[in-house]
């Protein structure tokens, strides 16, 4: 009969061996910490050397799986783009076309919407491109000659506005704020809005070619010759007083918001890879 307390069977380890160990390791240590002008090899942080320069494009803080979640920025859909418009022009009224531009409109409730806009000697067109089917879906022409104005600012809202946005934009009235009827202004699709406000488009900052395209002062530096070139040759009585350009804040009479804050903040107004949704 086996007793409780006999060590048959069992193997005695001895933990002196592990204590001595962790003790000297520890003695180590401290000595290294203590004393380290001892160490004949100190060890020291090694740094990496900065990759990061100081470029505008790419965006050194620009993720590019981002940017490729717009589908203007997929090989040749930009270039796809200005061709249809390009043929659309020469086959509607052979105007000359002076540049074309990639900007981000605001309406009047504050949406985003994403926008080709061409101009040409007589005419400033607005495009809705769908990048992804590669056609467009609609086409406003403003005759430049109706422009009565261009506004230059940051953006403002209502005192007791819940909305906000951040940044400058550009504002271009073909007509006067009083002509818009109270239905058209408080309804969020109205097209018979007498002015059109733009900012900068989201991919900017991804490559050279973005950069040009989507720049406002680049857009603005050849639409207020073109209007002003218009409104010399235009044959239409009142133009005396030519174009006016004024540089204050653009008010955008939005209160609350909600609508807006939705669809800006999933991006609803642009062409944009929304990922998988079945399993």
């Amino acid at each position: 009969m086996s007793m409780i307390g006999s060590s048959e069977g069992f193997q005695l380890v001895s933990l002196k061996q592990e204590e001595d160990d962790q003790s000297s390791e520890t003695d180590q240590l401290s000595t290294e910490e203590r004393h380290p002008s001892e160490d004949p090899a100190p060890t020291q942080m090694s740094r990496q050397p900065s990759v990061t320069e100081s470029t505008l494009y790419p965006n050194p803080y620009h993720q590019p799986y981002i940017s490729r979640k717009y589908f203007v920025t997929r090989p040749g859909a930009i270039e796809t783009a200005v061709d249809d418009l390009k043929g659309h022009v020469a086959k509607t009224s052979g105007e000359i076309i002076q540049g074309f531009w990639l900007l981000t409109e605001i309406d009047h409730w504050n949406n985003e919407k994403e926008r080709i806009l061409l101009i040409t000697d007589k005419t400033l067109l607005i495009c809705k491109y769908d990048f992804i089917m590669l056609s467009c879906v609609q086409l406003q022409r403003i005759p430049l000659s109706a422009v009565s104005c261009v506004c230059l600012g940051k953006f403002a809202f209502p005192g007791m506005s819940l909305d906000k946005r951040q940044g400058e934009g550009l504002r271009i009235f073909w007509g006067s704020p009083g002509q818009q009827s109270l239905l058209s202004r408080w309804n969020p699709w109205s097209t018979e809005v007498p002015y059109a406000t733009f900012t900068e488009h989201p991919v900017k900052y991804t490559t050279e070619k973005f950069l040009e395209i989507c720049k406002l002062s680049g857009f603005t530096s050849k639409l207020v010759p073109a209007i002003q070139s218009a409104h010399k040759n235009s044959t239409e009585s009142g133009r005396e007083k030519g174009l006016m350009v004024l540089t204050e804040p653009i008010l955008i009479e939005t209160y609350m918001g909600l609508m807006s804050f939705i669809g800006n903040r999933n991006k609803l107004g642009y062409s944009l890879a929304r990922g998988s949704i079945g399993f």
